[in-house]
């Protein structure tokens, strides 16, 4: 099996092209490529696929191989993945996703991608679609107890689900510990991304995060989205939010006219290989 490996601000995929590979088992794939020891080393397995809706699949991964709808530094990486491999030679693209058809915007430098931004939709509050077992329209800094500690939580989905909690200082945060622990809390009946946010000023926050089905990760651009959206309404900064994660920064960017997140951030090719992993 032929693979590429990408990263966007060190959120690490093992991507395969399968206009041309075949991938029998892709949860099993995931979890032996996406080990950093006996594998390749990564976040998960994203497959790039046909599509007959958009002009491309992205099937994703994580690495424990459950499936996942939605990546925003993946998605990215799929983008220059099909330009800079001259799958397309478009730069306004359209990717099909377990979240819906995404549209995308490449910024082409050196005749490669440098760097994307995703029109990345439109926030999910209603419990029910995230899901998250609460009452009301919406969760926005309700208590929750984890180890001992009340917590303030608010959920967006963005595709998938986030639990945003604001603390004051994100190095200080035990994420091996609690993060699991917000991962599986019964009030996530399909489990959760947990966003840990120290609020910098009115435009700048720093996060921490734990994926769910990957542990923490160096950057997730949904949690990104989902975090922002989780600080305005919080009335904690504004729309255009520049997010600092372990791995590099992402740009937010809040369409209240459109009630849409657009989402900018860097894109790069580390390796081409080729393994027996998928046999």
């Amino acid at each position: 099996m032929k693979f590429t490996k990408m990263q966007g601000c060190g959120n690490d995929y093992v991507y395969v092209n399968c206009f041309k590979e075949k991938v029998d088992n892709p949860e099993e794939t995931a979890r032996i490529a996406s080990d950093r020891h006996f594998g390749i080393g990564s976040d998960g397995l994203i497959l790039i696929k046909p599509s007959q809706k958009a002009d491309f699949t992205m099937d994703m991964y994580n690495a424990d191989g459950s499936r996942s709808q939605m990546c925003g530094n993946g998605i990215r990486c799929v983008a220059k993945y099909v330009y800079d491999y001259g799958l397309t030679d478009k730069r306004h693209i359209s990717i099909e996703t377990g979240a819906g058809i995404k549209y995308l915007d490449l910024k082409v430098e050196d005749k490669k991608v440098a760097e994307v931004t995703v029109d990345m939709g439109t926030p999910v509050t209603q419990p029910k679609r995230i899901p998250v077992l609460a009452d009301g329209e919406e969760v926005v800094a309700m208590p929750v107890i984890v180890a001992d500690t009340v917590y303030s939580l608010t959920c967006v989905s963005m595709g998938n689900p986030h639990a945003v909690i604001f603390v004051e200082d994100t190095k200080a945060v035990n994420i091996e510990k609690i993060g699991p622990l917000f991962e599986h809390h019964s009030l996530f009946p399909e489990r959760t991304n947990t966003e840990f946010i120290h609020v910098v000023d009115r435009n700048t926050i720093d996060m921490r995060v734990w994926e769910r089905g990957s542990g923490e990760t160096l950057a997730c651009g949904t949690g990104a989205c989902a975090s922002v959206y989780a600080c305005i309404r919080n009335g904690f900064t504004q729309d255009f939010v520049t997010v600092r994660l372990l791995g590099g920064e992402l740009k937010i960017q809040y369409d209240r006219e459109k009630n849409t997140i657009f989402m900018t951030g860097p894109a790069v090719t580390v390796f081409d290989g080729e393994t027996n992993l998928n046999q």
